[in-house]
């Protein structure tokens, strides 16, 4: 499959940083709760909106992990945020995710994706900014239980997501 540019131009709804898609639980947290109360207050066009906003981060997380699959962890740092680039060098990144994919051998096959959103504030250990996380339960050969695959975006100040992250759980 050739690569298309992960750099997607998605525009951000307003409520973007507030609405958090859920995976069905028994018992909620508080905030989680709260986070469902807020995302049901969304008129229909912005529900809409986001579906397709997850449809298309879903889609550009597929990509990062068919890029990993096929041992391309360097492009994936190379098109990552400014932020990233500037908190783990290239080398690092790349022996990271080749360590912890050797260790768990090839996938064998990924469920279905569940995206979040978050908001940091500047001054903690995430860089500031609106994230998108796209969490997908992955079988690897030298796993008996599936394992969270989770690939990461950050909105740029250029209004750009890129990848902030990946990583195995």
């Amino acid at each position: 499959m050739k690569f298309q540019p992960i750099a997607l131009a998605i525009a951000l709804s307003a409520c973007a940083g507030v609405a958090t898609a859920q995976q069905p639980q028994q018992q909620q947290p508080p905030q989680q709760a709260a986070q469902q109360a807020q995302q049901q207050q969304l008129t229909p066009e912005q529900q809409a909106q986001l579906q397709r906003q997850d449809a298309d981060m879903t889609r550009a997380a597929q990509q990062v992990v068919q890029m990993i699959d096929a041992n391309q962890a360097g492009e994936v740092w190379d098109m990552s945020t400014a932020a990233v680039k500037r908190m783990i060098p290239r080398d690092s990144f790349v022996q990271q995710i080749t360590g912890d994919r050797q260790r768990l051998g090839a996938p064998s096959g990924r469920g279905d994706a569940v995206v979040s959103r978050s908001q940091f504030e500047a001054g903690g250990e995430v860089p500031e900014g609106i994230y998108i996380n796209v969490a997908f339960p992955t079988r690897f050969a030298n796993s008996e239980e599936p394992v969270r695959e989770l690939v990461s975006f950050r909105l740029d100040e250029d209004k750009v997501w890129r990848v902030s992250g990946y990583s195995l759980r």
